[in-house]
């Protein structure tokens, strides 16, 4: 039993820790050396600590020796020796040597100790990953947003899993997440949802070249489906009205307006409950369901136009319609809108806030939204998961924050690439069932959830997925999810054989995790001493799929591990070392599944 202090278990980052440890060490260290008169007074330089690419250069190496050349006026070499010479004794600290290293490299490594206590902190804590880096920030994380008009499609299953997965790293880093939904309840796409009702409706109970469906509607079967279900529950009460009106004549009539109304009515809640069921089924779970509606009735849409006509950001076109100076505010944050001249030459766009006639454009509603979040529910930052094809809308927002009094920068836009659905090597793009496009149903119909939710957030956001039917269908090592799945229940399955055995764990603090010297021993502990710094960049850079591609290495290397080392054959001291690293692996690992909504099987 080693007698080791082992550091705190919650919210421990042991990466973290070190790298923090080894600045403060070698500052106090060069501070000593100009007191000594070995180095030159002066302002400590900026220099970096980090974990070298490889190892033998020592578990942190360091450039303070090269990064402050210039300010001691020194060799690096000679400047690397004086520090060392007062860097304090390493006794109590994380770290067991110092060295020298090429032209002035200064490399430290990692105590017996240390390492010791990544196995602890793995091992004894449930929750070891979780930090609170982000010290409770707050911040609004808004995906999928589909428009309810229809369906979800295969975009939005890979914009679900980016979202959630993300919303879950931020919060295992110490954020306040609000999980949000946008619902496009107004403006012209509900406009376009209830004309193609009205339409469909009216088709049902006259001839369809009567009333043939203009080719901006949408064409859908589900419109055809809702267009029936509302006439068996209202007859044609709403039809006659419109008999014998025309194109124009009946898009201007009130009766055409009250069976727009009543469709709309009728259907949107239909289809948002649709949307609310599907997603559940995806286990995603929002916080909010914001309507637009909400906006344009509170006034709110209203209220940024004037502010923004009150800063100077909006004028008055001789048509009466008002316009935003947005290349003024979008340059900061990349390229603006832009329209050609007469003369054929590109030119910033000025925006459309409010048409001639009165009615907010989308773009207002979008602006009095994005105030809402950050402005009246004081939210720290807004992150949205848009599609790519959105690219262009993205400076004109952040510049919209900017515009109205509030800093763009606290608004971030995650792009999201678009989906090829594969099976047999080849592309599917219509659904067997429909006929039509694939949709988040149809892919739940044929796929596990877990695959689902893993091999969507296996890639960087900015990178397009082929995401391939036939691996995700599989129970074999081929598809990812069911590989760390094995990993998990493996470990399962070792501990109850030792059990079964007679051999139980008897808890960390009766344990040497010092005893893991065997390479493929320290290749598991350096991944699980990784793991809380992986969750905290993964929300730094808002790419949850790189826990994804962290755990199956673990899983990889816990597969090495266990064909290196022998368990149930080890004297017991070096057993019961194994054994907590067993456990902190499967914690880890039921850590990133769970984090992720996914399965976490003990038998399979």
């Amino acid at each position: 039993m080693s007698n080791t202090n082992y550091p705190a278990f919650e919210n421990y980052n042991p990466r973290q820790a070190a790298l923090n440890e080894a600045r403060a060490l070698l500052g106090q260290a060069a501070q000593a050396a100009m007191d000594a008169g070995d180095l030159p007074a002066a302002p400590l330089p900026a220099f970096i600590v980090e974990v070298p690419a490889d190892t033998k250069n020592g578990d942190i190496a360091s450039n303070i020796a090269m990064a402050g050349a210039r300010t001691w006026r020194k060799a690096p070499k000679m400047i690397a020796d004086a520090i060392l010479a007062h860097l304090p004794a390493l006794e109590g600290s994380c770290f067991a040597r110092a060295e020298t290293a090429g032209p002035g490299f200064i490399n430290l490594f990692l105590s017996p100790a240390y390492w010791a206590g990544v196995v602890m902190a793995a091992c004894a804590s449930s929750r070891y990953g979780k930090t609170d880096h982000g010290q409770g920030k707050r911040y609004n994380v808004e995906f999928v947003s589909a428009n309810p008009t229809g369906p979800m499609h295969m975009g939005n299953a890979r914009g679900g899993a980016l979202g959630d997965c993300l919303s879950a790293v931020l919060e295992w880093a110490g954020y306040d997440v609000t999980r949000e939904f946008y619902i496009n309840d107004a403006g012209n796409q509900i406009q376009k949802f209830g004309k193609s009702l009205a339409i469909r409706y009216l088709q049902h109970y006259y001839d369809e070249s009567t009333y043939p469906l203009p080719k901006e509607c949408y064409q859908g079967g589900d419109i055809t489906l809702l267009a029936l279900e509302f006439a068996a529950k209202e007859g044609d009460q709403y039809a006659k009205p419109c008999q014998g009106l025309q194109e124009d004549a009946l898009y201007e009539s009130e009766a055409f307006a009250a069976l727009k109304d009543a469709l709309v009515a009728y259907a949107l809640p239909k289809n948002i409950a649709n949307l609310k069921t599907d997603l559940g089924k995806y286990r995603i779970e929002y916080d909010v369901w914001f309507p637009e509606s909400t906006l344009h009735e509170s006034g709110a849409v209203r209220h940024v136009v004037d502010e923004l006509m009150a800063k100077g950001a909006c004028y008055k076109a001789e048509d009466g319609a008002i316009m935003y100076r947005s290349a003024q505010y979008a340059a900061k944050y990349g390229a603006a809108n832009k329209k050609k001249s007469e003369d054929g030459a590109e030119e910033d766009k000025d925006e459309v806030l409010v048409r001639a006639n009165g009615i907010p454009t989308y773009f207002a509603a979008d602006i009095a939204y994005h105030y809402n979040k950050l402005a009246t529910r004081g939210f720290d930052k807004a992150i949205d998961v848009w599609g790519a094809d959105h690219h262009g809308h993205v400076a004109r927002m952040k510049g919209a924050m900017d515009a109205i009094g509030l800093d763009g920068s606290r608004l971030d836009i995650v792009l999201m690439q678009m989906v090829n659905l594969m099976q047999n090597g080849q592309p599917v793009r219509m659904s067997k069932r429909t006929g039509n496009a694939i949709t988040l149903t149809d892919l739940l119909e044929e796929v596990p959830i877990d695959s689902a939710r893993f091999l969507f957030n296996m890639h960087e956001s900015g990178s397009s997925i082929d995401f391939d039917l036939d691996q995700a269908v599989k129970t074999d090592n081929d598809n990812p999810v069911y590989y760390v799945q094995y990993a998990h229940a493996r470990i399962c399955s070792i501990l109850r054989k030792l059990e079964g055995t007679g051999v139980h764990f008897l808890g960390v603090e009766n344990t040497d995790a010092t005893l893991l010297t065997d390479p493929t021993e320290q290749d598991l502990i350096r991944m699980l001493a990784a793991f809380p710094q992986e969750i905290v960049l993964a929300a730094e850079k808002y790419d949850p799929s790189r826990i994804n591609r962290f755990v199956i290495d673990l899983a990889s290397a816990f597969h090495r591990f266990y064909g290196s080392c022998r368990i149930q054959e080890a004297e017991p001291s070096l057993q019961q070392a194994r054994i907590a690293l067993c456990i902190g692996v499967r914690n880890v690992i039921r850590n990133v599944l769970t984090m992720f909504k996914i399965t976490v099987p003990n038998k399979m």
